[in-house]
């Protein structure tokens, strides 16, 4: 969080629908139900991001229900929370912290994370922990609805089993992409093939949209890794804002710089080392013109190229005066990506195994759902 005053510290930081139609009945009950636990809405916002979390499935319970009947619309979105509390555990096992599931109707859920892996192994274990822990919970969906026999569901199993074959798929920001860093790059190149032919077949739309922006971003980011860049220097960007407070610069009767006033900054940098094999790079900005000096961090471990002033915005606050200084800095990043996927032949192995076996077991599933004969 950024502080006021002549320091500034800133962070540069498809599922199987089952027969039937659904409900009005039920989706006009549903509604009526958030609509009448107003208070319980405020009360859950006040959980911080636990609370936004069980806005987001109720919002996106409400939103499937339109497609579906209400009862499978919430067992998908558990099949969801499950998948993404995969990751979640995943990733305490490893000390890294990561935030609530956020739902996002018809895209899913994610977790976002507050410190990035150090290696392959351990994003491929972070990435292996939802689709694992999904296929669980789908499991015990398929065999609590075949036990009861129960249509629906037996089709939120056959849901959450395509759901997590999807997700393996070896595209990042898929799972499978993830696991992939540890297995062998090589598999995203399966991902770009098989990405394309999941795309041609998908019936809907909207979710071919949705999975070709996805594919080509994926396809934009290899690109720039393995050809663009490959043989020359890539050259980043980062902005951040500062405000800084400079009623000082007013009692001196100092010339307040336009809106439109650039200059080169002065900077140093230095770096602190986090835990093993991870550190964190911090630039400390001056502009000694005003008495400036703001810190930062960087996205990851570069070399500096130029720290730019790019613009000034005036600002008279309760608190004082102040100039909103608005930062361009341009980066190389440091060659460390292949420290990154150096990844043990033995931990690939297992990698490489469990990623198959699950693979397998989901299209085996799958096939079961077929043969039960409980859905259509």
């Amino acid at each position: 969080m950024m502080k006021y005053g002549r320091r500034g510290d800133h962070r540069l930081e498809e599922k199987k629908k089952p027969a039937g139609k659904k409900s009005p009945l039920a989706i006009g009950g549903f509604i009526a139900v958030l609509l009448s636990q107003g208070k319980l809405l405020l009360g859950l916002l006040k959980l911080g991001k636990v609370g936004g979390a069980i806005i987001s499935m109720f919002i996106t319970i409400w939103a499937y229900a339109y497609l579906a009947p209400l009862p499978f619309a919430i067992g998908i979105v558990l099949m969801i929370l499950i998948h993404e509390l995969g990751h979640v555990f995943a990733a305490k096992i490893k000390g890294l912290p990561v935030s609530a599931p956020v739902f996002i109707p018809f895209l899913g859920a994610l977790i976002t994370m507050k410190k990035n892996p150090s290696d392959a192994a351990t994003e491929a274990f972070i990435g292996i922990g939802g689709p694992i822990l999904g296929t669980v919970g789908g499991v015990a969906a398929f065999g609590l609805g075949v036990y009861i026999n129960s249509p629906v569901i037996v089709s939120v199993a056959y849901a959450a089993f395509y759901l997590n074959l999807i997700n393996l798929l070896p595209i990042h920001p898929l799972d499978g992409g993830r696991i992939s860093t540890a297995v062998t790059r090589w598999l995203w190149i399966l991902g770009l093939i098989g990405g394309l032919v999941f795309i041609y077949y998908i019936n809907s739309r909207v979710s071919q949209l949705i999975f070709f922006v996805i594919w080509a971003m994926f396809a934009w980011d290899l690109y720039k890794k393995f050809v663009k860049y490959r043989n020359r220097e890539e050259i980043l960007s980062v902005s951040t804002r500062f405000d800084f407070r400079a009623d000082h610069l007013l009692q001196q009767g100092y010339i307040i710089p336009g809106e439109n006033h650039t200059r080169d900054l002065e900077y140093t940098t230095y770096s602190d080392l986090q835990g093993p094999g991870e550190s964190r790079q911090t630039i400390v900005l001056y502009w000694q013109g005003i008495g400036f000096e703001g810190h930062a961090l960087l996205p990851q471990q570069s070399v500096i190229k130029r720290v730019q002033l790019t613009k000034v915005e005036r600002m008279q606050k309760e608190t004082g005066f102040y100039l909103g200084l608005q930062v361009k800095v341009d980066y190389t990043p440091l060659g460390i990506q292949e420290l990154y996927y150096e990844v043990p032949a033995k931990t690939r192995w297992k990698f490489g195994i469990a990623y198959l076996a699950l693979v397998l077991f989901l299209l085996y599933m799958i096939r079961l759902v077929h043969q039960v004969g409980i859905i259509d």
